[in-house]
């Protein structure tokens, strides 16, 4: 059984505060873009490489596409497995292979949307008959951004990302430019840095205005703090403007950055650095 696993981008991103445990409170605006890796879970048997026995841990997992340079067993992946496994001991072994198409460590969720799809494949792949609810449960479990793909439509989010209220927005009358600058943020590291935003404009209620007006109100708290400390990402905003873009933004804690544009348009963008650049018609 196979499904697609799709990525978001983040329309404004303001952090409110330092939270007691740790956490921090933010209030952001999550979008589904239809920019997809490949998700495929099917029944073992499981075996260790090079030997006839079968792996204790119950599940064989591997990757193609883009390279995935983390420990695997710290993928959202096997995380999701465990935590079903745990409530569901009697599952049987699984071969899960995850084809990474959405960049890495850019902002997009591209591992939360991994761990989420995963968990909702095993639900229906092993009838599990798991709730919804307890579905956005373990979904927390795995990262404050991860509920969101359950629910995989235009919300806003807050808390630290896990409240989620579903939001009329519709761009399908606009085209995307995603920009892709391959460096990974550590996303502690933009939170150790960035600075509490206490504006009283909602953007609940900015996103009501004109798309072309959002330059001036809509702003991703991290996007500073990211293009100070990478220098060569200072490029990719002014491009996508000069290309006609009506909004732009780094999305999440960065290093992925998209435009907006009028549908259909613009046919090429292009960056001295040779970012990789994708589409969104």
């Amino acid at each position: 059984m196979v499904n697609f696993p799709n990525c978001k981008i983040n329309i404004g991103l303001k952090v409110i505060r330092k939270r007691d445990d740790g956490f921090h409170d933010i209030e952001t605006i999550f979008y589904p873009l239809p920019i997809y890796d490949a998700l495929e879970i099917i029944k073992g048997p499981v075996t260790i490489p090079g030997s006839k026995s079968v792996s204790p841990s119950g599940i064989e997992f591997s990757v193609s596409g883009l390279p995935i340079k983390d420990d695997p067993g710290r993928n959202l992946c096997i995380r999701a497995f465990e935590l079903i496994r745990k409530d569901f001991p009697a599952i049987p072994p699984l071969r899960i292979h995850l084809h990474k198409a959405i960049p890495i460590g850019g902002g997009l969720g591209g591992g939360s949307t991994d761990g989420v799809f995963t968990l909702m494949l095993l639900n229906e792949k092993l009838k599990l008959n798991i709730s919804r609810d307890k579905l956005l449960d373990y979904a927390l479990q795995l990262g404050s951004d991860c509920p969101f793909f359950i629910v995989n439509q235009p919300c806003v989010g807050t808390g630290r990302g896990e409240v989620l209220q579903p939001l009329s927005i519709d761009l399908s009358t606009y085209s995307f430019v995603l920009v892709n600058p391959d460096i990974p943020i550590d996303t502690g590291w933009a939170f150790s840095n960035v600075s509490v935003n206490r504006s009283a404009k909602p953007l609940q209620q900015i996103i009501t205005q004109p798309v072309e007006s959002w330059k001036t109100d809509l702003k991703n708290d991290f996007e500073e703090i990211v293009v100070n400390h990478y220098r060569g990402l200072n490029e990719i905003k002014k491009t996508l403007y000069d290309h006609g873009a009506l909004y732009a933004s780094m999305t999440g804690s960065g290093s992925c950055f998209y435009g907006i544009f009028q549908k259909n348009s613009p046919t090429s963008v292009s960056f001295e650095n040779n970012f990789d650049v994708k589409y969104v018609k």
